[in-house]
């Protein structure tokens, strides 16, 4: 009979056997060797940007970041919600091989988060040569078990829970309020709106990070747009919060305005990044951890975070990179999450240690030549609704709530039009992979938490 304590132990330890450390001796870098910005916004909408569709609102910054190199039309998210698809932005393999991949999001069992003995994006590049820090979210686990400094960064600013109030800094959750903020592993008390004090120590760490003589990797995991709905200017309301989820607040007004100071901090580290001299030489990478919210925009998709329909797992991505891919193009090219691990690594030359088994793809050679790539098969699922889902090309399978269907998602992006019994041949054969590809991956358990929004305002799980 499995337990969750008995998965932590045994799958942890399958996975990790599998997954090589990358602690060791650090390898001298080579001298053209890129920096690395990665910045993650947090419940962003496919369509929260200008350059993505949003027309009530601008978004001037991070339109210039996409206009200096690719939009990704067609990147997904590894999971409609959190922390998984951070798990798999960090060790590039689907989420459900750890234990600490199967809540969604982690954060009601304190004994689930990433093992500190498993292989990194930050870890893998420190081991290459490379200068490593987190400025914002993490949400891989608390301490003293897990934590930033724990899986390959060599600092830390922000909050290791899934979310803060943008001006107390901690949640309130069935009354109680937790604070969280941190520098490396100590807790520390600041004033001010949490977005801009991710971009502020952002730009801090850009500055030094340039002086260096080695080249670095900076992620700035924002929390913003997640709730509570708190703009710049709303410091009065969050003294009213009752509950960090905020079921009776926000507004498209204030869903404007914490997107515009999201951009406007990108805009901050964008012009930090050219003061340093050396934007001709640094990755920029911008997208999101899922889909949208409630005022997200996700048109012409549907569904939101927690649903496998695209408006859940489809997200804006945007990868700059001067003179290795094309600026000011879109690409049709089918990405996921965890692609940016073996991607990153392949522009750094970072060598990924034997065993280590990535499942995401390397980018770079499609990027750069502008190609939509081959048809991938990709899977989803979560546990809410029984969610599960296999794509190929543009032809989807998905389960939900004892439903099952066919999309072609890229004739019919609202998915409405059921092709099951048309297509049947097409709609057994992803059934069926779904199927050998779940045998693969950890059960869930009756304990696993799984992330839902209810019609009557309750959060299914708290």
């Amino acid at each position: 009979m499995w337990s969750r304590r008995n998965m932590v132990k045994a799958g942890a330890a399958s996975v990790v056997a599998g997954m090589a450390s990358a602690t060791g001796f650090a390898r001298s870098p080579r001298r053209d060797a890129p920096n690395i910005v990665f910045i993650l916004a947090d419940d962003l909408g496919v369509a929260d940007l200008g350059c993505f569709g949003r027309e009530d609102f601008r978004t001037p910054h991070l339109d210039r970041l996409a206009a200096g190199g690719i939009a990704l039309d067609r990147a997904y998210s590894n999971s409609s919600v959190c922390s998984p698809t951070r798990l798999a932005l960090m060790t590039g393999r689907y989420q459900y091989r750890l234990p600490g991949g199967l809540d969604e999001p982690l954060g009601v069992h304190p004994d689930l988060g990433l093992p500190p003995s498993v292989a990194t994006l930050p870890s893998l590049l420190k081991r290459a040569g490379y200068a490593t820090s987190l400025v914002g979210k993490w949400h891989l686990g608390g301490l003293p078990q897990y934590g930033p400094l724990k899986s390959g960064y060599d600092r830390f600013f922000g909050i290791y829970q899934g979310g803060a109030d943008y001006f107390q800094h901690g949640m309130t959750i069935r009354g109680k309020f937790i604070h969280d903020l941190w520098e490396d592993e100590t807790e520390i008390h600041r004033q001010g709106y949490l977005t801009d004090l991710i971009t502020a120590r952002s730009v801090d760490e850009m500055a030094r990070l340039s002086q260096a003589k080695q080249p670095f990797l900076l992620s700035v995991h924002y929390t913003a747009p997640h709730w509570p709905w708190e703009g710049p200017e709303d410091e009065a309301v969050a003294k009213t919060i009752r509950d960090s989820f905020h079921y009776d607040g926000g507004s498209n007004a204030v869903y404007a305005a914490m997107v515009k100071s999201l951009d406007d901090g990108v805009g901050r580290i964008l012009e930090a990044i050219e003061a340093s001299g050396q934007a001709g030489n640094t990755i920029v990478v911008f997208t999101s951890d899922n889909g949208g919210e409630r005022f997200s925009k996700v048109w012409p998709f549907r569904g939101m975070k927690g649903e496998l329909l695209e408006g859940g797992i489809r997200v804006p991505a945007i990868f700059r990179w001067p003179g290795h891919v094309p600026a000011g193009t879109r690409s049709a090219l089918t990405n996921i999450t965890m692609d940016w691990v073996p991607t990153l690594l392949a522009a750094a030359a970072a060598e990924a240690p034997a065993g280590l088994g990535l499942e995401g793809r390397d980018l770079l050679p499609d990027l750069a030549t502008g190609s939509a790539g081959p048809d991938r098969l990709l899977f989803w699922r979560h546990k809410a609704q029984d969610q599960r889902a296999a794509m190929r090309g543009a032809m989807k399978y998905l389960a939900m709530s004892g439903h099952e269907f066919l999309f072609d998602v890229a004739a019919d992006p609202r998915e409405v039009a059921n092709l099951r019994t048309v297509r049947p041949d097409v709609f057994d054969a992803l059934k069926a992979e779904f199927a050998a590809w779940d045998k693969q991956m950890l059960p869930y358990l009756d304990s696993t938490f799984s992330y839902e929004l209810r019609g009557n305002g309750h959060l299914a799980g708290y």
